[in-house]
């Protein structure tokens, strides 16, 4: 389901994400559910990816976040494309 149009986000937290997957380490993820309620996760990154021209993280625990509904990942926030 769609919730609203996709907003790429900066390649400097693409690149926090890739190095917290290769590193296979647990982060602590602060994202938007659904219903754009703050919740916060502790999971390792599993897989990145896209489908749709939408990005995703894949968790170790299962879930699945679109990337412009993250918040920030290890204290790391979130930045969106200029």
């Amino acid at each position: 389901m769609k919730t609203s149009d996709y907003q790429p986000i900066s390649c400097d937290f693409y690149d926090v994400l890739e190095a917290s997957a290769t590193l296979k380490k647990k982060s602590i993820i602060y994202f938007y559910n659904i219903d754009w309620q703050e919740q916060q996760i502790v999971s390792r990154i599993k897989n990145l990816f896209t489908k749709e021209k939408e990005e995703f993280v894949e968790l170790a625990s299962g879930e699945i976040i679109r990337l412009d509904h993250l918040i920030s990942v290890d204290g790391k926030v979130l930045s969106k494309v200029c």
